[in-house]
């Protein structure tokens, strides 16, 4: 039973902050990118937990010029009154004791979330400075902090009509390595709070840009499903039940599609468990089970369905809310209550059974997409077994159009793929033999997006990219296997270029996606032009910076335009896109994996229409597309 009173007395102490700026890492997860931005999250995570007890409807968050955070909510405001033990503000305790809330004793919030369960005082504690306004009793208070400590009593500073809590804080960067914020990180976890709790409205701007968002969504996961399939071909209505056992509550819409990829995300009280866990462990067992035992009952008897078949074309969310969460894992991000794989198991066979026993033709159309699923599968075993026999994909016998390199620590190795043998011969001429491998690939690689796994399997360039690489693909894939931790794809700057970069990025994404998710992939970034004028020679990479040059040197001058790699000799390009001390290059990172998801879909699936309008939208504002 939740207390609709929320005050002083509901506030219990476990610890201060002694340890939070010695060892930062402990609290936030590290202090680089991630940690930064986890400090956003464990101030937003206070207005979701008043959301979640029906006290809160809006929340906002700024991003500031200088590198403030601004978060805003209507919840009913943290409590300002003496602490009866502390003989201090309720809302001084908060902000200055590790583990001081009113999560613990679960009157005032049956759940929460918070990953750390650290709140708000961490925050304080890692700030160089942080003021909190909160409005509540008709008024509004007011105390400022300097690196988690109070620089004045809390103060009434106006009057106010509602109630709510707003926070300002500057991260400190002696602590963090760099406090720019992401609004595409920031947006990928305001959306997933907003979809996990219908009708919250959850607003973000960024100051610098300009950019804005507003999330709300009425049908909640319903909806969270209806986004991610929304450039992809439906095959029936969302299916979505919720039910309450033993505590734990649990919510889940799934909706097959007529693609070959999944898409499942799990949570745990609003946090994104993107390495799974026990919830996950009892859907994915619920779903086998379930399709099995219908096959089986309905006279399917030629092909047992395997998981993988069963979750062809899957987009799932399963989101459990219980009272007390134990995380586990190197990121702090998969479940371990294993009581809640039984009661997942339980709820989702009954709710999918009923829905497959009420709607048989749409049943037909999945059982049947499965089939299909299960053939190819087998299909896909052949092929594999047929080249592991002639040895394609064993490391002990490398590709024979790889120039593999002689160090052995793949920390220390990387290989390009790069775009034709014309340039691969330049590239291996020119390259660093102890470090560098070089990998050409001829022509177009299969677009993966529109193709099951046994056609990938045997299509000949990408088995030779599988094979040389070493971690293998799908479930197969490990990352531990890997021969080089720095995959780099050179292409021509021109749009054939591109499109060769695009399905390469495609096949990394939907079959290896860990190598992009740790940091292995790469774009090389060769230069378009060369000027010379008398002895100088200058390689430039953008017309920006052409300009600039031949403003700065005179009229004696010639450009020779890169339309290709192969236009370069190997020593040029050595100089220019290889060397280490003088190359430039992108990494390729997911900030926002639903917009990733969105934007290969849109780009290299099957639908022409989400296509023909992203290209009519976005054609004028850029004139190479940027992925």
């Amino acid at each position: 039973m939740i207390d609709s009173g929320y005050g002083a007395t509901h506030i219990q102490v476990l610890g201060g902050l002694e340890a939070v700026r010695k060892r930062p890492s402990m609290y936030i997860g590290d202090t680089s990118v991630r940690g930064l931005h986890h400090m956003v999250y464990e101030v937003v995570d206070n207005a979701i937990d008043e959301a979640l007890v029906g006290f809160c409807s809006e929340i906002t968050v700024i991003m500031h010029k200088n590198k403030k955070i601004t978060v805003i909510d209507n919840g009913r405001g943290i409590p300002v009154e003496m602490h009866p033990k502390y003989n201090k503000p309720a809302v001084e305790i908060v902000m200055t004791k590790l583990h001081a809330g009113s999560k613990f004793d679960k009157k005032a919030y049956k759940v929460s979330g918070g990953l750390h369960g650290v709140g708000v005082s961490v925050v304080n504690a890692l700030s160089k400075e942080l003021e909190i306004y909160v409005k509540r009793d008709s008024k509004i208070y007011f105390q400022k902090y300097a690196y988690g400590k109070p620089l004045c009593n809390i103060k009434v500073v106006g009057e106010a009509d509602e109630t709510g809590t707003k926070i300002i804080f500057l991260a400190d960067d002696a602590i963090f390595e760099n406090v720019e914020y992401s609004f595409d990180i920031l947006s990928s976890r305001l959306r997933e709070l907003a979809f996990l709790n219908k009708d919250l409205k959850i607003n973000i701007k960024d100051e610098s840009t300009e950019k804005s968002y507003e999330f709300c969504y009425q049908k909640g996961i319903k909806s969270f499903v209806e986004y991610i399939n929304k450039n992809k071909k439906a095959l029936h209505d969302i299916v979505y039940f919720q039910k309450e056992k033993n505590g734990t509550t649990v919510e889940v819409a799934l909706q097959y599609n007529d693609g070959y990829l999944e898409n499942i995300f799990s949570f745990a009280n609003s946090i994104n468990t993107i390495e799974g866990g026990t919830h996950l462990s009892g859907f994915k067992t619920a779903l086998t089970r379930t399709f099995n035992s219908y096959a089986e009952k309905k006279g399917i008897k030629d092909i047992k369905l395997t998981s993988n078949d069963i979750r062809e074309g899957l987009s799932a969310v399963v989101s459990v809310k219980l009272q007390e969460p134990q995380f586990e894992g190197q990121t702090k991000t998969k479940l371990g209550n294993s009581e809640v794989k039984g009661i997942v198991d339980s709820i989702v066979h009954t709710g999918l059974s009923i829905f497959l026993e009420e709607n048989p033709s749409i049943a037909r159309v999945i059982i049947d997409k499965m089939l299909n699923a299960a053939r190819a599968r087998e299909a896909a075993r052949k092929a594999r077994d047929l080249t592991r026999r002639k040895g394609i994909l064993n490391n002990s016998s490398l590709p024979g159009k790889l120039a593999d390199c002689s160090e052995k620590d793949p920390g220390l190795c990387e290989i390009y793929i790069v775009e034709g043998d014309s340039a691969g011969g330049s590239a291996k001429q020119g390259r660093n033999r102890k470090f560098q491998a070089i990998l050409p690939l001829k022509g177009k690689i299969l677009n993966v997006e529109k193709a099951r796994l046994n056609r990938i399997i045997s299509s000949n360039e990408i088995v030779t990219m599988i094979s040389a690489l070493g971690t293998g693909i799908s479930e197969e894939f490990n990352i531990n296997k890997a021969r080089y931790h720095k995959i780099i794809i050179m292409t021509d700057a021109d749009i054939d270029g591109n499109h060769i970069t695009c399905l390469l990025l495609t096949f990394f994404y939907r079959y290896m996606k860990p190598l992009i998710e740790q940091g292995y992939v790469y774009l090389a970034m060769p230069p378009l032009y060369m000027i010379k004028s008398r002895n100088i020679v200058k390689y430039v990479y953008n017309d920006a910076e052409k300009e600039k040059i031949i403003k700065t040197i005179g009229p004696n001058f010639s450009i020779q335009r890169y339309k290709g790699l192969g236009e370069m000799n190997p020593k040029q390009l050595w100089d220019t896109t290889m060397d280490p001390a003088n190359r430039c290059l992108k990494q390729v990172t997911i900030e926002d994996a639903l917009l990733a998801d969105e934007m290969f879909t849109v780009l290299m699936g099957s639908e022409v229409e989400p296509r023909r309008k992203f290209i009519e939208e976005h054609a004028l504002e850029v004139k190479d597309l940027d992925i």
